[in-house]
């Protein structure tokens, strides 16, 4: 299994704007996913040219008999929704940039299983999977030294997500002061709080070279889940989220960030 320090770099076709979509908080075997919204995003993204997927985490629910989850109330077992997963993800395997576990996945971390890594294994993309976070590098042309047009790259760091809060303020803080201890970064993807949401945050930039500071803009972006109200967010007296697809858009013509939503 790599290191989340060891950056995944994809390099896709020259001349082609690039679209990706982050997933997160699937939890496929709970009784509130929305089947009908996933399956038409499948649909969606194998009739889409040059469009992509970010996994980070939560993609089965795991509702383990230690958990919080209620084990009873899930509509498969852990070992079938993995497979359910893996089968889902099969059409469209080559479109995965990389995969990071969240924390329903890290319930198995007593027996030492990764399962969002099996899915990635039995889809022949281990090599994408990172188990904490993932640093991604996405350079649109591959053969950019022998190509005099400007072929732009841009940096990802994707990780599930930690902590709580009622409100979305809490998850952005988290992530503004994450994504501040990292140079370079361009877009910061995480899930975990099942509340979308995308601010554009920018940094100071001390050019020792050529004697000037300019600011460098950043993304962060929190993927939306997949579950109806109810349940566990109702015992627990949590507002209903938005369901939203979250879509980042790569031009290929300049370095250019668009985060639609």
């Amino acid at each position: 299994m790599l290191s989340e320090l060891e950056p995944i770099i994809f390099d896709a076709p020259a001349g082609r704007d690039v679209k990706i979509y982050p997933i997160a908080d699937l939890h496929y075997g709970s009784m509130q996913f929305n089947m009908k919204r996933w399956e038409d995003f499948v649909t969606k993204i194998c009739n889409e040219d040059d469009s992509y997927i970010i996994l980070a985490g939560d993609l089965i629910d795991n509702g383990t008999k230690s958990a919080l989850t209620n084990c009873f109330d899930e509509t498969c077992r852990p070992a079938e929704q993995k497979r359910w997963v893996a089968e889902q993800l099969k059409p469209i395997a080559d479109r995965v940039l990389c995969a990071v576990s969240g924390n329903h996945e890290a319930r198995n971390r007593d027996v030492d299983d990764l399962p969002l890594y099996d899915i990635c294994a039995k889809l022949d993309i281990e090599d994408r999977f990172r188990e904490n976070g993932c640093f991604l590098a996405v350079r649109i042309g591959s053969d950019r030294k022998k190509c005099s047009v400007y072929r732009p790259a841009y940096s990802f760091c994707v990780t599930h997500g930690a902590g709580g809060g009622m409100y979305i303020g809490s998850a952005l803080n988290r992530n503004e002061r994450f994504v501040s201890a990292m140079d370079g970064i361009d877009v910061l993807i995480t899930g975990h709080t099942h509340k979308p949401a995308t601010f554009v945050g920018s940094k100071l930039v001390f050019d020792l070279q050529n004697k000037r500071v300019s600011t460098k803009q950043f993304y962060s972006v929190v993927a939306s889940s997949w579950l109806n109200y109810g349940g566990y967010a109702m015992k627990k007296m949590y507002t209903p989220t938005g369901q939203t697809l979250t879509e980042i858009h790569l031009s290929s013509h300049g370095k250019d960030i668009r985060v639609t939503m």
